[in-house]
């Protein structure tokens, strides 16, 4: 199963459990009461609303023959993917980027990610140097660069 964690990451171990009790026909219910668990638990976590524990993690993997830590391995790879994508989210420092370098569309309204090629071209092309350092600082030089150079 080493192998197959490339694959999967980002995945929430839940869903790969799901799959896993679906192959071999175990009902969450029953499962979940043969670890000692809460039925509920284990159906929060197959939803992907729950994360996996360590101590749960230990038990379904020895129940299920799987290697240990697969399933914390996987926890660890969607969180870090979930924090991404909270990193994403976030906006350059509106105090340093003037709003009349978007007359057209309200700042605070802008998708900074879907935008950002616009962003960075109107940026380069019309604003002062504190406000390129911060859009190189938020999207990094590399993405700056292949930008301005058309890739």
């Amino acid at each position: 199963m080493k192998n197959d964690i490339h694959i999967i990451k980002g995945i929430h171990p839940g869903f790969v459990l799901e799959r896993e009790l679906k192959k071999r026909d175990l009902a969450k219910g029953r499962f979940a009461l043969a670890l000692q668990e809460f039925p509920q638990t284990l159906v929060a976590i197959t939803k992907g609303k729950r994360k996996m524990n360590t101590s749960l993690s230990l038990k379904i993997e020895q129940a299920l023959g799987m290697e240990e830590g697969y399933l914390m391995t996987l926890q660890v790879f969607y969180d870090i993917e979930e924090e991404k994508k909270k990193l994403l989210k976030e906006q350059p420092n509106l105090n340093i980027l003037r709003p009349i370098l978007f007359w057209d569309t309200n700042i605070n309204t802008i998708d900074w990610q879907k935008q950002k090629k616009t962003i960075i071209k109107r940026v380069f092309e019309r604003g002062n140097e504190l406000e390129k350092k911060e859009i190189t600082r938020f999207y990094g030089k590399e993405l700056v660069k292949e930008v301005l150079n058309g890739k």
